[in-house]
């Protein structure tokens, strides 16, 4: 399969590399797309609503549920007692009860879950508990699990390359710093949710909000100790992941399905938003610790960081989240020398876990913070220090990785030139330093900043994928495979695959729910592999079924195998020309097989964690943005006046479609950089649980001048579908440019001759508090 080519040519007005509408946009803007709360309810549904603990840290000395139980409405109330396995942990170290019995570890843990008639009477008699605590000291922070030697979740990682120590020793110039990197709520629209049907003996069917079905299987089957062949989940569509249902969900389709099981009726349970941004993980915040040597060109010699997470209470997915962070401390970067650590740490705070990007946005603004921090100590634009760093061209010794990949498909140069070009960037940056120079009170600021993006789970078995694609007599054609919606459009970029293998239109194919019924030990839709994977697998489907209608149309028409052709609707076989749905009946009287389950394994990567060394990505994406910003000097607020995005994403299998991802990436990275603030008091309670304490960007946030264009010169050197590039995660790293364009306005106050050092988000607050220190500096 991976020798086969898999370029396309394209076909003019043809399925592939052309916009195509999301297969579900026209039923999102009517309202008429169907979530789980929208489908109809099994007679006889109950509903479940969980019972949370008030403390960060503290042992439940007593909890009396009787108040619960004999509330309106209640059937039963099931604690950790009733769950035959009581464990959910997705890195299956046993650290994560789907409910707690004693030991509670963070604020907002379930301790129990009430079953009611309806959603309404659960959630009401859930509050009625009266539990009682011995309480224990709570670690909140970085600052404080590093202080009091925390304990790690999971296991730290150190990648090395040449010697870190002696570079710094001997470099001309050499600085220390320190950067905190705030995390992220998912804010998905539809929060978390499952029901659980049970059937006959012990099969159970999970209908979930989930990226990862197969998991969602695993997971309930473990917990009501049954092989994983009695439990069957379904997945039509999410109303946004971005990571959040990557682990999460396991505990609420555990719930339901232990429910529906003890009372044989359907169980239904969705979280209210407070309860889902209280009791669900996050993005992971980091503190940066490093030590960077150069020299008067801005060339790093050596560069020695920590990254320490605030991981919480168990280890989730931290332990890759962290790992992959620093796969991309380097960023755009070449580092002759280097040594970075992650520091995975305990928290008694809610488990962190996937968020689009998975840690490597995090390594990307370490990285631009060591350009920025080497600009302003040289007095250059930080672009030319940028651009001083990049990756060589290949065959150069300017090519290896961290991690002792080889950087083959640097276009980086090529890309930030054109964009610098295209947005008049360094004309821009003289106008906004003379600006500065006579405007009293705005300030603004201009940067350009890259992203390289590696493709692939960094956990090499994950990067797998199944497919199962049917013609039937009419010529129609169903396709299932393990990728789940969220409104990426992933269903509709590979049914455009399987529309261009047999040259129909796209409305011939049938996208249907991702099921575990028909495609077993599928990989969570994540690490922007979706349609690398899958778009893979449903082509060695349709693969399959063609070569077996080729070789029935060269016996029945006696003519050569390359005498059939695959028109538009139509097959040419010899001289006859015939509609495709005739054809298709013609070999299904013929008995040849319809029907064909596709598989794909991403070639070539590989991964020793104990050394730190590997090929984890199968290739890397990149991208460029400017930012323009104007900051109000006596309120810290700001507006981002223009942005422009060049994104490199191979031959585009949909750009309509990947334009909008790169758009939508940008705008959400951008939120999580300067206003998504999550704040705990000192009691460890998350105090930013809503829309009204917590701020996502809205529609007025955008940049006043948006430019997004895609890269239509590049075109992926390997054999990926399409020759296509990801294009789900790099977008978010882009907003870095409205960073550091804030940090330029600021830095104005002190004439440029102080690097700002900017934590994120950067809020109003922040950012005024910034000009106040550099004004008294």
């Amino acid at each position: 399969m991976n020798k086969m080519d898999t370029s396309f040519p394209a076909v003019i007005n043809g399925p592939l590399h052309a916009d195509r509408r999301h297969d579900s946009a026209h039923k999102h803007v009517a309202g008429s797309a169907d979530y789980i709360d929208d489908m109809p309810e099994p007679a006889g549904m109950l509903h479940a609503a969980i019972g949370m603990t008030d403390r960060a840290h503290a042992i439940i000395t007593s909890m009396d549920l009787s108040a619960v139980e004999s509330a309106p409405g209640v059937v039963t109330v099931l604690t950790a007692k009733d769950f035959p396995v009581n464990d959910v942990s997705s890195a299956h170290k046993h650290d994560e009860p789907v409910l707690t019995e004693k030991l509670v570890e963070f604020h907002g843990q379930p301790a129990f879950v009430v079953i009611g008639e309806t959603r309404a009477a659960a959630r009401q008699a859930a509050r009625r508990a009266r539990i009682e605590y011995e309480d224990l000291p709570a670690i909140l922070s970085v600052a404080e699990a590093k202080a009091a030697v925390g304990t790690l979740v999971t296991e730290p990682l150190t990648l090395r390359r040449g010697d870190a120590d002696a570079a710094l020793a001997s470099a001309p110039k050499r600085l220390q710093g320190q950067m905190e990197i705030g995390g992220q709520e998912h804010f998905y629209l539809e929060g978390h949710i499952s029901i659980a049907i049970p059937g006959e003996d012990d099969e159970m069917t999970i209908w979930a909000s989930t990226q990862h079905p197969s998991e969602i299987q695993h997971m309930v089957a473990h917990v009501l100790e049954v092989p994983s062949n009695a439990v069957t989940v379904f997945v039509r569509r999410m109303g946004g992941g971005f990571g959040g249902k990557e682990t999460q969900g396991n505990q609420f389709a555990a719930i339901a399905a232990v429910a529906a099981r003890k009372l044989k009726r359907a169980i239904k349970i969705r979280l209210d938003r407070d309860e889902d941004m209280t009791a669900t993980g996050k993005r992971h915040d980091f503190v940066i610790d490093y030590d960077l040597g150069f020299d008067e060109e801005g060339r790093i010699h050596g560069v020695k960081a920590e990254f320490a997470a605030r991981c919480g209470f168990s280890a989730d997915l931290s332990g890759p989240v962290t790992d992959r962070a620093l796969f991309h401390v380097d960023n755009a970067y070449f580092y002759p020398h280097v040594e970075v650590k992650s520091l995975p740490l305990k928290t008694n705070t809610v488990s962190n876990t996937a968020f689009r990007g998975f840690g490597g946005p995090q390594g990307c603004v370490g990285a631009e913070r060591f350009m920025e921090e080497i600009a302003y100590a040289l007095g250059k634009d930080p672009l030319d220090v940028r651009m001083a760093n990049f990756y060589g061209e290949p065959g150069s010794d300017r090519v290896l990785t961290p991690y002792h990949q080889t950087v083959e498909d640097n276009v980086m140069p090529r890309l930030v030139a054109e964009l610098a070009e295209k947005t008049d960037y360094r004309k821009r940056r003289e106008e906004i330093i003379a600006f500065n120079k006579s405007s009293r009170v705005i300030r603004k600021g201009i940067a350009l900043t890259p992203v390289k993006f590696g493709i692939s789970f960094t956990m090499t078995a994950f990067n797998q994928a199944g497919a199962l694609v049917h013609v039937y007599q009419d010529g129609s054609i169903h396709l299932n495979h393990g990728g789940t919606e969220m409104g990426q459009g992933l269903y509709t970029k590979v049914a455009q695959v399987i529309a261009d293998c047999f040259q129909v239109d796209l409305d011939r194919v049938k996208i249907t729910a991702t099921t575990t019924g028909k495609v077993p030990n599928t990989s969570a839709t994540a690490a922007s592999s979706g349609t690398d994977l899958n778009g893979m697998a449903a082509y060695d489907a349709a693969r399959q079924i063609k070569e077996r209608l080729v070789a029935f149309a060269a016996e029945k028409w006696k003519v050569s195998e390359s005498d059939v052709e695959f028109l538009p609707n139509r097959v040419r076989v010899g001289t006859d020309i015939i509609p495709f749905p005739d054809f298709i009946n013609q070999a299904y009287f013929a008995r040849i097989q319809l029907s064909a389950a596709g598989f794909y394994k991403t070639p070539e990567i590989h991964w020793n964690r104990a050394t730190g060394q590997g090929r984890p990505f199968y290739y890397f994406s990149y991208g460029a943005s400017v930012s323009e910003v104007s900051v109000d000097t006596l309120t810290g607020e700001y507006i981002v006046n223009r942005a422009d995005v060049l994104h490199d994403v191979g031959h585009s299998l949909n750009p309509a479609l990947d334009k909008g991802q790169v758009e939508g990436g940008f705008i959400q990275g951008m939120g999580w950089l300067t206003t998504e603030e999550l704040w705990w008091d000192g009691k460890g309670r998350l105090r930013t649980h809503a829309p009204s304490t917590y701020k996502i960007p809205l529609a007025s946030d955008k940049p006043e001048i948006f430019n997004v264009e895609l890269a239509e010169w590049s075109v992926n050197k390997l054999p990926t579908i399409g020759r296509s590039k990801a294009v789900g995660e790099p977008p978010l790293v882009l907003p870095i440019s409205v960073v550091e364009a804030i940090s330029m306005a600021v830095a104005s106050v002190a004439d440029y001759r102080e690097c700002p050092r900017l934590d994120t988000p950067t809020t109003p607050e922040r950012v005024l508090m910034a000009i106040e220190r550099l004004k008294t500096a």
